[in-house]
């Protein structure tokens, strides 16, 4: 019986030694939250502040590659500045209207959104065409945020931004 109880006790004093040396992981209220996240909408409104163009053919046609750099300003349904977006878009394809990768950050109170996806038509003469891109990430209160960002063009230079957060 003695080398059990022995045993035993080499046991618990490791167990105690293991529990002891362990971080302590605390649960937020997030964590036990029992009601479900829900999901959110914003609607903005974003207007062009700067805008500058890089061709690889300067003067010349459009090209795979071509650079557009942009900013910004948003604004709420009541018309108050909220933030401003910022990002790249290049070319990949100039056949059939073109097509452009393109990669934004929404700058919003309390974090930032980032956003990335394709644009169609952007070389169709007329207003820029509406989009959907999908939400990739962010910071500050949208720290693991998805989701998805339809623009429409609402006037020159001025695009409503539906931003449509899944939690």
């Amino acid at each position: 019986m003695r080398p059990i109880r022995a045993a035993s006790l080499g046991t618990a004093t490791a167990l105690v030694a293991l529990l002891a040396c362990a971080p302590v992981v605390s649960a937020s209220a997030a964590d036990t939250d029992p009601a479900p996240k829900k999901d959110r909408v914003i609607v903005l409104t974003g207007r062009l502040a700067e805008q500058s163009r890089f061709p690889v053919n300067p003067g010349g046609a459009p090209a795979q590659g071509d650079r557009t750099v942009f900013r910004s300003v948003l604004f709420d349904q009541e018309g108050n500045e909220v933030g401003e977006t910022g990002g790249t878009c290049t070319t990949t394809r100039v056949a059939d209207g073109g097509a452009e990768e393109c990669v934004v950050t929404y700058v919003l109170p309390g974090g930032q959104l980032t956003v990335q996806g394709m644009v169609f038509g952007h070389l169709v003469p007329g207003p820029p065409p509406s989009f959907d891109n999908a939400i990739t990430g962010g910071t500050g209160k949208y720290d693991r945020a998805r989701g998805s960002v339809h623009a429409d063009t609402i006037a020159t230079g001025t695009r409503r931004f539906t931003i449509d957060l899944q939690r």
